[in-house]
């Protein structure tokens, strides 16, 4: 970490139960010349990849749908959120992982995987960065139901919808997730569906 307008003072865990929790503070020289000392705080759950089927003779997509607890904190009634398929790296590259996370959550074994770009989802206080994809399914593809890992506590449902239902949920805000939101307006800007 190269920045000559940061210099680290002091690194503290606040957490380390599921993910780590730092609190980091740290000088920093502003614009003006003038130097500051900021506290911060850094959630480090690792990186990801996240992917969305879609099918271009049927003009449909692959989603799921899950509880999330952060979603039902903040004001989602049920906690159900729908969202393209996704996973943690867990030392995997990103390919090799959203291959494994897609046949895991969707039951698809998918074959050509396009990476399209990587973002940071919330860079104000998460270090993740999501590794973007997208990749065309057909029916001959899915090998089981998918739901995901029972060891990860997982209960996946598997949708396929139309695209343009989909497209269309995210104005209804049925689809509120921003990584599922990003990759369909992909496909969109693109002319892929």
């Amino acid at each position: 970490m190269e920045n000559n307008n940061v210099k680290i003072k002091a690194v503290e865990i606040l957490s380390d139960n599921w993910y780590t929790l730092r609190k980091v503070i740290f000088d920093f020289k502003k614009n003006n010349g003038e130097w500051e000392t900021i506290s911060r705080e850094a959630y480090d759950r690792g990186n990801g990849a996240v992917i969305l089927l879609y099918n271009l003779q049927r003009k449909t997509i692959i989603l799921t749908r899950q509880f999330r607890m952060p979603t039902f904190l903040n004001g989602n009634e049920t906690g159900m959120l729908i969202e393209a398929c996704a996973g943690l790296l867990d030392k995997d590259n990103p390919e090799d992982c959203i291959r494994r996370e897609t046949e895991e959550e969707t039951g698809y074994k998918i074959k050509a995987v396009k990476k399209i770009y990587e973002a940071y989802m919330s860079p104000g206080s998460v270090t993740e960065i999501l590794y973007f994809f997208i990749a065309e399914y057909e029916s001959d593809m899915k090998v089981s139901d998918g739901g995901g890992i029972d060891e990860e506590h997982e209960d996946i449902q598997v949708l396929e919808l139309e695209f343009e239902t989909a497209f269309n949920m995210v104005k209804t805000s049925e689809i509120k997730d921003a990584k599922t939101i990003m990759l369909l307006q992909y496909l969109r800007m693109e002319h892929i569906l």
